[in-house]
């Protein structure tokens, strides 16, 4: 493998479990970070990997380390402060990229405006490829492919089991999400939504799972895949009764992002929060944790054609190895084309079911009506 894998933000907790699960497959990837202390700590960790100093401050920095066909996976959240620099300056270079963000923001920046330019640049682009959202396009495109072309509408619940603490970095890209647009796909196209604007409800084990719609990327992706669809529906379910409350809220984002002071107070709350990077759960605390997600396909008449289940680890293990997974076929040249991709069509479904198997999602079930 010529391809060179960079990961550009290693030291933080989501970069550190990306960094062990690249060493545990055999890779060898150049740690990227603003401290050169930590790096070198996190370096001897792994037997002695090679580091380098970037900052987002000094895009050239990141371009610098990269060359055509490199991998650089980008852990640096918040992304709608901190994430431009790496995606510009893998397509600068005719690289490859893949990130950990769950920011519906940036992801519609990746899809609309750094896809079209990546694709001429020969640059994969692969945004949210962990928790947030791979597994959802798993189980979605499960459902589709059993419920056939007259599957109209596709819905998507995201949960956790056992322990849900969650790391420093989440806690900065929600707070500093909290009035942002996020997007849906109704009617055959995107349109813009609050999040928790919709409540959707999953029947599981004999009980309801509700969760609260947020944009994601299977939004952008499940079209593709299923052109028929003329609905796409993404839930998360992490708030349990409090969803409805959530729900609520959101009729009062659309007057509240309009208060300039009450974003000024959340991005200072996000940049505190994340000034406080590498915190999260320790191994012991991910061992109690899982996660679960739940898609149904349903006909023009809402009535349900096909259901898919998936669960497995926790979600930060889930992600490192999911990224992990990604970086070494983007380096490897498997990856079906240049542009803005969702999980199913750079990979093909077959292959990112094994994948997400090999990641830790060890129960698939897929059942009709």
């Amino acid at each position: 493998m010529d391809a060179k894998i960079v990961a550009f933000g290693a030291t933080g907790y989501t970069g550190r479990l990306v960094t062990a699960a690249l060493v545990a497959r055999g890779h060898r990837p150049v740690l990227v970070g603003r401290s050169p202390t930590k790096l070198a700590a996190l370096a001897a960790e792994h037997g002695g990997l090679d580091t380098a100093l970037a900052d987002v401050s000094r895009p050239d920095s990141v371009r610098a380390l990269l060359g055509p066909g490199d991998v650089l996976v980008s852990t640096v959240g918040p992304f709608a402060r901190h994430g431009a620099a790496a995606v510009e300056a893998a397509i600068d270079a005719g690289a490859h990229y893949v990130d950990s963000t769950g920011e519906a923001p940036f992801i519609r920046d990746v899809f609309e405006r750094y896809g079209p330019r990546a694709a001429g640049a020969g640059s994969t682009l692969l945004t949210a490829f962990g928790y947030d959202y791979v597994p959802g396009n798993l189980t979605g495109a499960l459902a589709l492919r059993a419920a056939g072309p007259a599957a109209r509408r596709v819905d998507i619940g995201y949960f956790l089991t056992g322990l849900a603490k969650m790391s420093s970095g989440t806690r900065a890209s929600g707070l500093g999400a909290a009035l942002v647009p996020h997007h849906t796909y109704r009617g055959g196209r995107l349109v813009a939504e609050p999040a928790m604007r919709r409540l959707g409800r999953f029947d599981c084990d004999g009980r309801t799972l509700v969760g609260g719609s947020v944009g994601a990327t299977e939004q952008y992706t499940l079209p593709r895949f299923a052109p028929q669809l003329d609905e796409v529906g993404v839930y998360l379910g992490w708030l349990g009764g409090a969803v409805r409350g959530a729900q609520a809220a959101s009729y009062l984002t659309p007057v509240l992002s309009a208060v300039p002071a009450l974003g000024r107070l959340l991005d200072r709350g996000a940049a505190r929060l994340g000034t406080a990077t590498g915190e999260g759960a320790d191994e012991a605390e991910r061992s109690r944790g899982g996660s679960r997600f739940l898609a149904v396909a349903r006909d023009a008449a809402g009535r349900p054609l096909a259901t898919a289940r998936v669960e497995g680890v926790d979600a930060y293990t889930l992600t490192g190895d999911l990224i992990a997974w990604a970086a070494l076929r983007l380096a490897a040249g498997q990856v079906s084309g240049p542009g803005a991709l969702g999980p199913v069509d750079a990979f093909g479904l077959d292959a990112l079911e094994d994948g997400c198997r090999e990641a830790g999602l060890d129960r698939i079930e897929v059942s009709a009506g």
